[in-house]
């Protein structure tokens, strides 16, 4: 198994095709009872930046919480469609399933 490559920002010159909000995503929906402080870790952003893409993200129907004693468990919408123009004909599932594998039990719902 290789070494995962740190991430850098594009001060640097390394880029990658999802932003910050697809990222999030991706690892709430492989991770849905994930702390803040791990998905910005594994994100490469602060926690102060996970909690605004969180709020975007709920706000717009995208995620839903539900507080599970001192911790949030995450569930991701995923029948609604992708927010860009190019992408708005596919629906978040289908993301997912290109990122992550076939719909489990890991906190997607419809």
């Amino acid at each position: 198994m290789a070494a995962k490559q740190p991430i850098q920002d594009s001060k640097t010159g390394r880029w990658t095709f999802l932003s910050n909000h697809g990222h999030v995503l991706l690892a709430i929906a492989r991770q849905p009872d994930s702390r803040i402080r791990d998905i910005a870790e594994s994100v490469g952003i602060t926690e102060r930046a996970v909690l605004r893409i969180i709020a975007e993200m709920e706000a717009a129907g995208y995620l839903a919480h539900r507080r599970n004693g001192r911790r949030n468990s995450y569930r991701v919408r995923t029948k609604l469609p992708l927010r860009h123009p190019i992408e708005d004909h596919q629906q978040v599932a289908a993301l997912l399933q290109l990122a992550v594998g076939p719909a489990d039990s890991r906190g997607s719902t419809p």
